[in-house]
C-alpha cells in the first residue's frame, strides 16, 4: 500500500475542539499540535533527536532565512533539508511573507511578489509565490504555504482589503506552481492562508476564495502581531469556522500556553511559536504555575525543579539560575528543552480532555492555576 500523501481524520470532538492525526509519508501528526520552529533549519540549542523526545512530531523551517542562507539550491545538493539537518520526520515551511515584512530593509510589494534586502547582507532579491514554491520544493518540505501579503491589523481598512485581495491571487498562483512541481508535490501538500485582519466580512471573502482554489490544509494568518489576546480571541470566534471543516486549521505565530488553550477552544488544530526556544535561550521557563524568571534572585538556592517530570529533573533551579546568569550553553540547552518539553506535554492535555470530553475543565483549571501562579 503507498505512503499517504497527506489525509486529515477526526477522532473527537467537544464543542468546536478536535482531536485528529495527519498522516503523511513521513509519519502521522496529533493534532491539536505544536510545531517547533527550527528557523534556519535548527531548532536553537537543541538536537533533532532531543526535540523528538520532547514530544513534536513535526518542526517548522523557514523559507526567508534559508532561501538567504545557506540558499535553497545548497540544501537540494546536499538532499534536502531532512537530510541536511537530520530530522526524518515532517517539515512545516512557511512562504517567507512574514519575514519578508518584518525583516527586510528596502520592501517593494508588486504585484509580481516583494523586492527586498536582505538583512543580512543588503543584496537584494525577489519574492514571489512562484519563487516560494521553488525554494520549498528544493527545500523538500512536507507541508508548504502559500504566499501571502501580511498587513498590520492597525491598517486602514483599504489596505488590508488590498493586502487580502492580493494574497487570493497569490494564493491561486501558489497552488499552480505547486503543482507544477512534479514529484515534490505529489508526496507534500500544500496549505492556503486566510487572510483579513479582524474584520469578519475580509475573513469570509479570503475563506471562499481558498475554498474555490482547494488546499489541503488552512491556516488563519495575520493575527498574534500585536493586537492582543482579546482581539484575537474575538476574530477566531469566526474565522476557523469560515474554513472547511475536514482540514485541519492552523493558527500562525502563536503562541503562549494560553493563547494556545483558548484557540484550541475555537477549533485551531496546529500551532508553531519561537517562544518556547527564545524565552528559554533568555531564561525563562514555562511551569504549570506560570513562566518564571530563572535569572531571579530567588532561585538562587532553590534546590526544586522546574518539574519532576520534566527531561530537566535532575537539575534544580539554582543551577539553572548559575548557568543562565553566568552565559552557559548548557544553560540555554536545558530551558528550552524543558520548555518544548512543557508545551508538547499542554498539548497531550488538550487532546486527552477533548478525547474524553472534559476540555471545559480542563481548560478553566489550567487557566486558574497558570495565571495564579
Amino acid at each position: 500500500m503507498a505512503e499517504p500523501r497527506f489525509s486529515f481524520s477526526i477522532a473527537a470532538t467537544d464543542g468546536r475542539a478536535r482531536t485528529g492525526t495527519i498522516a503523511m509519508r513521513r509519519g502521522e501528526i496529533r493534532t491539536p499540535a505544536f510545531m517547533p520552529v527550527g528557523t534556519a533549519a535548527t531548532v536553537k540549542a537543541m538536537k533533532p533527536a532531543e526535540v523528538r523526545e520532547t514530544g513534536a512530531e513535526i518542526i517548522l523551517g523557514n523559507t526567508y532565512h534559508l532561501m538567504l542562507r545557506p540558499g535553497a539550491e545548497r540544501v537540494a545538493k546536499l538532499g534536502g533539508l531532512h537530510k541536511f539537518m537530520g530530522w526524518k520526520r515532517p517539515i512545516l515551511t512557511d512562504s517567507g511573507g512574514y519575514q519578508v515584512m518584518s525583516l527586510s530593509e528596502l520592501t517593494k510589494v508588486s504585484e509580481e511578489g516583494v523586492a527586498f534586502a536582505s538583512h543580512l547582507d543588503g543584496s537584494r532579491h525577489m519574492l514571489s509565490p512562484e519563487r516560494s514554491m521553488e525554494i520549498q520544493r528544493l527545500l523538500g518540505s512536507d507541508i508548504v504555504m502559500a504566499f501571502d501579503q501580511l498587513v498590520k491589523t492597525t491598517d486602514t481598512a483599504e489596505a488590508q482589503t488590498a493586502a487580502m485581495e492580493r494574497s487570493m491571487r497569490w494564493a491561486r498562483r501558489s497552488r499552480d506552481a505547486f503543482d507544477a512541481g512534479g514529484e515534490h508535490a505529489a508526496g507534500a501538500a500544500l496549505f492556503g492562508i486566510q487572510q483579513g485582519g479582524l474584520d469578519e466580512g475580509l475573513r469570509k471573502a479570503s475563506a471562499d476564495a481558498l475554498r474555490e482554489i482547494g488546499f489541503d490544509g488552512y491556516a488563519v494568518g495575520g493575527l498574534a502581531v500585536g493586537e492582543g489576546q482579546e482581539a484575537m480571541f474575538a476574530c477566531l470566534d469566526f474565522a476557523p469556522v469560515q474554513l472547511p471543516e475536514e482540514a485541519p486549521r492552523y493558527l500562525m505565530g502563536v503562541g503562549k500556553p494560553d493563547d494556545i488553550v483558548g484557540a484550541v477552544e475555537r477549533g485551531i488544530d496546529m500551532f508553531d511559536c519561537v517562544l518556547p526556544t527564545r524565552s528559554g535561550r533568555t531564561g525563562q521557563a514555562f511551569t504549570w504555575d506560570g513562566p518564571i524568571n530563572i535569572r531571579n534572585a530567588k532561585f538562587a538556592e532553590d534546590e526544586t525543579a522546574l518539574d519532576p517530570d520534566s527531561p530537566t529533573a535532575g537539575w534544580s533551579k539554582a543551577y539553572l539560575h548559575h548557568l543562565v546568569r553566568s552565559g552557559e550553553i548548557l544553560g540555554a540547552m536545558l530551558m528550552t528543552e524543558h520548555n518544548l518539553w512543557f508545551y508538547q506535554r499542554l498539548m497531550d492535555g488538550l487532546r486527552g480532555a477533548i478525547d474524553e470530553g472534559r476540555l471545559g475543565n480542563f481548560a478553566a483549571a489550567f487557566r486558574a492555576r497558570y495565571r495564579k501562579g
